[in-house]
């Protein structure tokens, strides 16, 4: 057996037992099974690196969240991970290669698979940050970047109040979708709506270009009608107001259950003094990510788009 089936199989084993002998469920079981993990109580027979260990952990997750009926119970797959590991990579090219810290921040950040994906993708470049209102999901992050090694400071509250940390360079985050409740907060945001509740994730952009540094970069996996809602007059001015578009890049549909449900990668820069708006925004889409041939013409339109765009 492969090292992620034999430690998924660990993790999986140790889970299924807290969670009977509990009468917990899977997620909680998994978050024992982790913590014992971690104090070295239990060991697993094979000596795995930080990706595999992601990956076995990442498919507890997912079979603890096929059970679970919570709809914030969601994950970031692996490939959209990766595709946004791959921007931040072309986006920072100059900070890696010259071995510069980047600080990151991922302010829904779940059970952190999509940062921990990105930070594991780029060795040890980046330090993270993640908000989480779910107090299960952020106990496994905080387990499962322990558990990887990766320096990462996590934040229990809701995100859209305001945050104990420091601009940073930059940010991803899936979107949470769908209207925010709470209309006392709503109404510190430019892109509040004018009547009714407020999109989240309008509310989430907004915030997240709060907490970036001038000049610094914004990735976020976004609903494929972000801009064609009652809405989205509001969350253009606001945008337009402190940050340049960089790239709109369309997922392939395969990924998605239905095309409701489609996403696109949404790339901003913060605004800074001295700086300008690029020459031409990267419009393009993704194809089936199984044909290697087009998606590497897909890369390479990618590359060239940056020569000719980017410093």
């Amino acid at each position: 057996m492969e090292t992620i089936e034999v430690l998924f199989s660990f993790i999986d084993k140790e889970t299924e037992k807290h969670a009977e002998s509990d009468q917990s469920t899977y997620l909680d079981g998994l978050l024992i099974t982790l913590n014992r993990w971690l104090d070295v109580e239990i060991k697993p027979e094979v000596e795995p690196t930080k990706e595999e260990i992601r990956k076995a952990i990442q498919l507890a997750i997912l079979k603890g969240m096929r059970q679970s009926s919570q709809p914030n119970h969601q994950m970031t797959p692996d490939s959209l991970g990766l595709l946004v590991g791959y921007f931040v990579e072309q986006f920072f090219e100059k900070e890696i290669k010259e071995d510069h810290q980047i600080t990151m921040l991922d302010p829904a950040i779940g059970t952190a698979n999509l940062l921990m994906t990105v930070m594991n993708l780029l060795g040890d470049k980046i330090e993270g940050f993640g908000i989480e209102i779910d107090e299960l999901l952020i106990q496994i992050a905080a387990s499962s970047a322990e558990l990887e090694g990766q320096p990462l400071s996590l934040y229990l509250q809701d995100a859209l109040e305001n945050l104990m940390i420091d601009p940073v360079d930059a940010v991803i985050c899936d979107l949470p979708v769908g209207y925010y409740p709470n209309e006392e907060i709503a109404k510190q945001y430019d892109v509040k709506a004018d009547e009714g509740m407020t999109y989240a994730h309008h509310l989430f952009i907004e915030q997240s270009l709060r907490y970036t540094k001038d000049g610094g970069y914004l990735f976020f996996l976004v609903p494929d009608h972000l801009f064609e809602s009652e809405q989205s007059q509001l969350l253009n001015k606001m945008i337009a107001k402190t940050a340049w578009i960089q790239a709109v890049v369309q997922l392939p549909d395969t990924l998605f259950s239905s095309k409701a449900h489609a996403k696109s990668l949404f790339v901003l820069q913060k605004k800074v003094d001295g700086g300008k708006a690029i020459k031409e925004v990267l419009l393009a889409k993704v194809p089936n990510m199984k044909n290697m041939q087009a998606l590497e013409l897909f890369f390479a339109k990618v590359r060239k788009w940056k020569k000719e765009n980017k410093a």
